[in-house]
């Protein structure tokens, strides 16, 4: 109901306005008709019937959007758990895959959005996906992760935040971004920090947030699915808006490979908040092989930065990210948002 309040608003300024220009000229032509100007009223009265007609199709596509929300708010809340869910999935990644496919397969999806048709969905979740030259990872992503997410019966939207440039590569800080720009199209209740080479394979594992931080990560094809070190809080977590806004973000710091999971632990332990996971029949995953890519480096400041934490956290993340928005595109099946890191940003 929330969502029809601005429509009903505007319609009626719109015909307060109409009323007040309808006044207006016919006192005009009143006022005209005692000095010989008569002859200009049918000119007016056609004016008013354009701009009525004009009023009055502006009204009917807002009352067919409201009305489209309305029936959205009516339907029953999704159950907690889809009735849709298979459980563990075989996965198989074509190599002459293409994205006019993946897009052929998802019909529902538009401009990288998809809500169920059914029911309610219990979260709007927002899928961050940072990347830099990974298309076929995002595409073998794309192809796996709408279906699944479908079949959980959610409200989301997938964001690809590209990082441009040849700066080093820098995933906390395009996640930071993610959420922000995110929030600017949607008010979501859940995030999801994914990385574009892990593929989830059992629909049970629910891209949905807790009372807690959630890691969905418990093993992947390439640690024989086992969780790669105590306390490994990376690959794909889960935050509510509000627990990711707590602890401030990511750090903006962590140039190259490594770290930037491990301090984002930190600041949920420093926050008290503790995290859950999946049982480990659930939360599986397919690494997709690569190389480690140019520009990517592992990081050699890590560990030092991450005895940092307790004193820069205030001050490092969501409230000092700066970058230079470059575009957001709305393509079929993904919100792709680019951006540039300047030298000292």
């Amino acid at each position: 109901m929330g969502f029809n309040l601005p429509f009903h608003l505007s319609y009626k300024f719109r015909l307060l306005l109409l009323c007040t220009l309808c006044l207006t000229v016919v006192g005009w032509a009143t006022s005209n008709y005692f000095v010989g100007a008569i002859q200009e009223i049918p000119k007016a009265k056609d004016f008013v019937a354009g701009f009525s007609k004009a009023i009055i199709a502006l009204g009917k596509e807002e009352t067919l959007s409201s009305e489209a929300s309305q029936k959205k708010a009516e339907l029953d809340n999704c159950p907690s758990v889809s009735p849709n869910l298979r459980g563990q999935s075989k996965l198989i990644f074509k190599a002459d895959l293409s994205l006019q496919e993946v897009q052929a397969k998802n019909p529902k999806v538009s401009r990288g959005r998809y809500h169920p048709e059914e029911c309610k969905a219990l979260q709007r979740v927002a899928i961050l996906i940072p990347h830099r030259n990974r298309e076929k990872h995002l595409m073998y992503l794309l192809e796996h992760l709408h279906p699944f997410l479908q079949r959980q019966q959610l409200d989301y939207g997938i964001y690809v935040i590209h990082q441009a440039g040849a700066k080093k590569f820098n995933r906390a800080k395009l996640l930071n971004v993610g959420y922000l720009e995110a929030l600017k199209e949607e008010n979501w209740d859940c995030f999801i920090f994914h990385d574009v080479d892990l593929v989830p394979e059992n629909d049970f594992n629910l891209y949905m947030c807790e009372d807690q931080p959630k890691h969905l990560v418990v093993g992947r094809n390439s640690t024989g699915y086992r969780l790669r070190y105590s306390g490994y809080f990376g690959g794909v977590t889960a935050l509510t808006r509000e627990q990711f806004f707590k602890v401030n973000g990511f750090s903006n710091n962590y140039w190259g490979w490594g770290g930037e999971d491990d301090d984002l632990r930190l600041r949920v332990q420093l926050h008290r908040m503790k995290i859950s996971r999946p049982k480990p029949e659930v939360g599986k995953y397919t690494m997709i092989f690569h190389t480690r890519d140019r520009g990517n480096e592992v990081n050699m400041e890590r560990m030092k930065l991450l005895h940092q934490v307790s004193r820069v956290w205030r001050t490092d993340g969501l409230t000092s990210c700066n970058y230079k928005l470059l575009s957001v595109e709305h393509n079929p099946l993904y919100i792709n948002i680019t951006v540039d890191f300047w030298v000292g940003a």
